[in-house]
């Protein structure tokens, strides 16, 4: 059971239309053969000035909002990215685009770059790194009734961490607009208040955190956990490697298991991919734990793979991992789905 009515695609019926804001950035990441702890002198770090010669630099694609539009253009859902990014977004739009995402309520900035994360990594596995912010700033500049009349109406927003005074303005206007939406302010949490996280929360069809986000939502707001399912109507808790948990308030939870990895290459982007098949199995009217189990399948292919948009879905692979995982009644639901 969803909170809001998605229409089975058929030809009389256009697609449900889902929308997710978030953020939009590069990944400039640089490796460093030696160890930082080698070149900091103890009684000279107020005055520190270092240049580290690197060896290899990886320019990955990412973003919260992107990672999940990326995912669910793999699997046949067309998703609404409404975000905002500089001039130099072009080759990151046409590869979007190429991947089944609407990039055309993308704010471009006419002063500020893409926001852009540059890390270096030492031998020890330690990071120094920066954030530019850059054109994400200019997403509270975005109306999502904008994007609405554009395609002709919104069946749910998904709010992902992006500029904070973006989300709670996105926020506020689905509320005022009667448009479904779904609270996942992942990495901003940390800077937020109680009182920001009760205004981005209150009313949501779905919340979305991992476990200790989601006892830092109960710290910061001062609500136990009864007190968020009365607020929301379902809360989405991921739990590592042992999968995800589904509440709603008066119903059982609702576990489910993640696939076996093939490898574990890098975590980074697993959350976002996870967010991606849930919100295509909501897309599909496929129910809460069929689309918890597509979404813990996608994560799965991003664990294994280095970079958040860096892998492959093949259909007859990714059916054959998901049948022995979850069963051939589940794999049936979501097989006419993905051709």
């Amino acid at each position: 059971m969803v909170l809001f009515a998605v229409r089975r695609l058929s030809q009389e019926q256009s697609p449900v239309r889902i929308a997710v804001t978030g953020s939009i950035a590069t990944d400039h990441l640089m490796t460093f053969p030696g160890r930082f702890a080698d070149q900091l002198v103890g009684d000279r770090l107020h005055t520190v000035s270092l240049s580290f010669l690197v060896d290899t630099l990886n320019v990955r694609r990412g973003g919260v909002g992107a990672n999940i539009c990326f995912g669910m253009g793999q699997l046949g859902v067309r998703p609404i990215l409404v975000g905002a990014a500089g001039a130099d977004f072009g080759e990151y739009r046409a590869w979007l685009e190429r991947h089944g995402v609407d990039t055309a309520s993308v704010r471009i900035s006419e002063v500020l770059h893409t926001a852009r994360f540059v890390c270096t990594t030492d031998a020890d596995h330690n990071q120094i790194g920066s954030f530019y912010t850059g054109a994400m700033s200019e997403a509270r500049l975005i109306e999502l009734k904008t994007v609405a009349d554009r395609v002709g109406g919104l069946d749910l927003v998904h709010i992902g961490a992006d500029d904070p005074e973006a989300m709670m303005r996105h926020t506020e206007e689905c509320r005022a607009r009667g448009i479904p939406f779904a609270a996942d302010y992942s990495q901003q949490l940390a800077r937020m208040e109680g009182e920001e996280i009760r205004g981005l929360t209150e009313g949501a069809a779905y919340l979305f955190t991992n476990e200790y986000e989601a006892a830092l939502v109960e710290t910061k707001t001062g609500w136990n956990a009864e007190e968020v399912l009365r607020r929301v109507g379902t809360r989405v808790t991921t739990l590592g490697s042992k999968g995800v948990r589904i509440e709603r308030e008066g119903e059982e939870p609702i576990t489910v298991p993640c696939p076996q990895e093939e490898a574990k290459v890098d975590p980074t982007g697993v959350g976002d991919a996870f967010r991606a098949g849930f919100l295509s199995g909501l897309a599909w009217e496929l129910g809460l734990e069929r689309a918890a189990q597509l979404g813990c399948m996608l994560a799965t292919l991003v664990i294994e793979t280095l970079g958040t948009q860096e892998y492959e879905l093949r259909r007859s692979h990714f059916l054959e991992r998901f049948t022995k995982t979850y069963g051939e009644d589940a794999a049936a639901e979501i097989r006419t789905c993905l051709s």
